[in-house]
Parts: structure tokens; C-alpha cells; sequence
């Protein structure tokens, strides 16, 4: 064992690390305003230009996993721009959304993030694991378990925004009687 101080980090794992500080700092904070039903809020954790997106997927054979996602322009679970995701938070604001009266109570657990430089410039790939947890009334309880896949886009202030959000569920059939919250 030595006595000496370690070198100190080289400048690009310091930068690595301040990224994957910010990031899962950014998913913490739309965790929290998710779980506190401040959707205006966490609509604005997103690009104007979002693609928020849940694919259907099937069960296939292994030589068939390719196919098992489904694919831009199919069936999903959600395919929603920024202004789709206003419209929807206008509507549960409103009260007129029924399957959230009373609203449910949830929990998101966002885990297993890394971060790399995306192709274009002031852009990155953020993957990461979710469960979110849902109870509603007295005895319903669902929980949805994915991984999402992001495209960060830098501001020009600095800050992060999402700007495209790919979620798959781990389940092929929702078994819950909706999907009346965010993941």
C-alpha cells in the first residue's frame, strides 16, 4: 500500500463525471416533480422538438429479437411531441381526466444511468433503468419496469434538456387497466 497521494484525475473524467452528475441530477428532479403531479413542470425538462416515445413490443423467438420492438410509424404505447404532452397535462389539470380522480399516488426510481457523447455536437445518449410504482384507491397497484433511452441536448444557457425520450417496457401486455401516468 502506498503512502503517496493518488495523481490527480486527468481533466476529461473529471468533465465524464460532472455529466453524469448533471444527468442523474436531472433525472432526480423529474422524479420528484412526477411523483408531486407537477407535470407543467416536467414538461419543461424537455425540448421543444421532443419525440417522447413507447413502443409496443412482442415476444419472439431468438433469431427474431430484432423484430421484437416495434418500429417508428407502428402501434406504441405512446407517441407524443411536447405539444401532445401539454395537451394531455391541460386535460388532467382540468379534472376531466377520470382515471386520475382521485390522482394515484407513485414513485419513480430512475437507476443504471450512463452517459456518452451523441453524434451530433452538444448532444448525448443517456441510458438508464426506471420502476415506477403506482397505487390508486385502496387496492390497485402497478408497476411499471423499463429502460429509456434519451437524447440530452445541450442549451445555450447550459443546462440539459431531453430532447428525444425512447421508453420500453418490460412487459409486452400492460397489465394494468391504464397507463395514465409518465415514465
Amino acid at each position: 500500500m502506498s503512502i503517496h497521494p493518488p495523481e490527480p484525475a486527468p481533466a476529461v473524467v473529471d468533465e465524464e463525471i460532472r455529466l453524469h452528475f448533471e444527468v442523474q441530477r436531472l433525472y432526480a428532479v423529474e422524479a420528484r416533480l412526477l411523483d408531486q403531479h407537477r407535470y407543467a413542470d416536467w414538461l419543461e425538462l424537455f425540448a421543444d422538438d421532443l419525440h417522447y416515445w413507447a413502443p409496443v413490443r412482442t415476444n419472439r423467438l431468438r433469431r427474431q429479437q430484432a423484430l421484437a420492438d416495434g418500429s417508428p410509424g407502428e402501434v406504441a404505447i405512446f407517441d407524443e411531441t411536447k405539444a401532445s404532452l401539454a395537451w394531455r397535462i391541460r386535460r388532467f389539470d382540468s379534472g376531466m381526466a377520470w382515471a386520475e380522480d382521485p390522482p394515484s399516488r407513485t414513485r419513480h426510481l430512475i437507476t443504471n444511468v450512463l452517459v456518452r457523447p451523441a453524434d451530433e455536437p452538444g448532444e448525448y445518449v443517456a441510458e438508464s433503468a426506471f420502476l415506477c410504482y403506482r397505487n390508486r384507491l385502496e387496492r390497485e397497484v402497478d408497476i411499471y419496469a423499463g429502460g429509456r433511452t434519451d437524447v440530452l441536448r445541450r442549451t445555450e444557457a447550459g443546462g440539459l434538456l431531453i430532447a428525444r425520450r425512447t421508453i420500453l417496457l418490460d412487459q409486452n401486455v400492460l397489465l394494468a387497466k391504464n397507463i395514465s401516468t409518465f415514465l
